[in-house]
């Protein structure tokens, strides 16, 4: 008998003991994740080695698509009822969120699925929550990260693991397989999903990117896809060994407050000032590359207090190194001594003799 279709999973996202989650929306690629993993956690004689996790899954009704939604729940319940896997549905308002935050609809809804999604885990309910983005959902974001001007940061895509939550952790087992793949493996399993219809709309960025611009790349190159996936891959390895370096020359050379006549340093001028100070020669020294991100990891340490972590874009950061006299943008006064800066979030730079000053009013 022939082998069944298989999915490139990485198990070595799992350790044998864990609660694991998956996040099931009734897509494709969700069920897809779904009924993989209760396969590869049941042994059998195409799996002598189970996971040996415990499973459970959750699904996010949104608020929108009115009975379409609620069909898509009722879906889900079914699955897993027919699994054995316990489900947890989560009911959140997107449109409320949209209106509080001034977030658009694919930002506000998934803010708020991975808002529910940390609260199983912060709750001690799980261990880890497993998404189901594939490399055709690798390369869109990374498309996407480049045409909004992202740094290396922005082109590693999705990390196939998200760690530091507190928690618990994130992963994203099908990164290596492709769409078509995760269609062929449900259609031998005689399994359905859902479509949203949503998912159709091109006045929304990813579906525009989808549905118009991947098609056009891949006639320029069948294997964009997979190029764009390891374009991310080494985007993110780069972006570890960077921050490695940025946490070790930091502390020698940012300074604190600004300096006070007769020596030493006002760590602030004002109530709730917060400010920190680079000397300009020890960012000349520099090779550009670090100098760019000892600026935005400035900038960063400026707002270390905030809720959400301070990013300073592309054209910010050449402006403010264009104020400490190393080259100027669109027309921004160069090394300008007593030139002033304001940018997003309220951040505000100053360029004396012998520093450029990063400060905000707490």
């Amino acid at each position: 008998m022939a082998a069944k279709v298989s999915l490139t999973m990485d198990r070595g996202l799992f350790k044998a003991g864990e609660r694991v989650c998956v996040a099931v929306s009734g897509g494709a690629d969700s069920v897809a994740l779904l009924l993989a993993l209760v396969e590869a956690n049941t042994e059998s004689a195409q799996n002598k080695t189970p996971l040996g996790v415990v499973l459970r899954a959750a699904h996010v009704h949104h608020g929108l698509r009115g009975a379409e939604a609620d069909g898509d729940e009722e879906f889900v319940r079914e699955v897993c009822e027919r699994l054995g896997v316990p489900l947890t549905v989560f009911r959140v308002d997107t449109a409320a969120r949209q209106a509080a935050e001034g977030e658009g609809v694919e930002e506000a809804a998934r803010e708020l699925r991975y808002e529910a999604l940390r609260g199983l885990m912060s709750s001690g309910a799980v261990d880890v929550v497993a998404t189901a983005h594939t490399l055709d959902d690798q390369a869109e974001t990374v498309v996407m990260k480049m045409l909004r001007g992202a740094w290396t940061e922005g082109l590693g895509g999705i990390s196939p693991e998200i760690t530091g939550l507190g928690a618990g952790r994130i992963v994203r087992p099908l990164l290596a397989v492709r769409r078509v793949e995760v269609e062929a493996f449900l259609n031998e399993r005689s399994q359905g999903w859902r479509d949203d219809v949503t998912n159709q709309d091109v006045s929304l960025t990813r579906n525009r990117v989808r549905h118009v611009l991947m098609p056009m790349l891949r006639e320029f190159n069948p294997g964009v896809d997979a190029l764009l996936a390891r374009t991310a891959e080494v985007a993110r390895e780069e972006e570890a060994f960077w921050q490695a370096e940025v946490a070790r020359a930091l502390p020698q050379v940012l300074l604190p407050g600004k300096p006070v006549r007769g020596g030493g340093r006002a760590v602030s001028t004002a109530v709730g000032e917060v400010g920190y100070a680079i000397e300009i020669e020890r960012l000349r020294a520099m090779p550009a590359a670090l100098r760019r991100r000892i600026v935005r990891a400035a900038a960063r340490k400026v707002f270390a207090d905030a809720a959400e972590i301070y990013v300073l874009g592309g054209e910010e950061t050449a402006k403010v190194l264009a104020l400490a006299g190393f080259g100027g943008v669109g027309g921004a006064v160069t090394g300008k001594i007593g030139s002033r800066l304001e940018l997003h979030g309220g951040l505000r730079v100053e360029r004396s003799a012998r520093e450029i000053r990063l400060w905000r009013q707490g």
